[in-house]
């Protein structure tokens, strides 16, 4: 009897195990769909915004918690001119991947219509680009005419 509970036991090892990676498997799939909720085609550019400079902060979730950014932006004729983002990461590997993202914002932003910025990763970072995009919504939100 004893060497069946043992075998028995294995199966539900096993399930168990099978489990926990379906649920990190789930978890990879999570941050990819929130990537892919990102509006698709062309983007809509009828917005008129103020010419300034204009800063804010984002935050997102990382495998360590709760996380921060402040992005620092300055717009003409509703385009990019400059951007400057300040890490806020609490440990090494955070702060290992927004010096990535910070070292990459400026190419993917400059330049471009704030309308149509659609960051995602940026130099292998890819969750402080929420951080970002959470900043820019609110950067977006003063500066909107009207």
């Amino acid at each position: 009897m004893t060497s069946r509970a043992r075998s028995s036991s294995t199966p539900v090892a096993l399930a168990g195990a099978s489990l926990a990676l379906l649920g990190t498997l789930a978890g990879c799939a999570t941050a990819g769909e929130a990537a892919a909720e990102l509006p698709a085609g062309p983007a809509d550019t009828s917005a008129e915004y103020t010419d300034g400079e204009y800063s804010a902060s984002g935050s997102y979730q990382s495998p360590n918690g709760t996380e921060s950014v402040v992005v620092q932006l300055s717009l003409e004729g509703d385009v990019v001119t400059a951007v400057s983002v300040t890490p806020g990461g609490s440990n090494s590997t955070t702060q290992y991947y927004q010096d990535q993202f910070v070292g990459g914002i400026e190419a993917e932003v400059v330049g471009k219509d704030i309308d149509e910025l659609r960051v995602t990763r940026v130099a292998g970072s890819s969750l402080t680009s929420g951080g970002f995009r959470e900043a820019l919504e609110t950067i977006k939100a003063d500066a909107l005419v009207g």
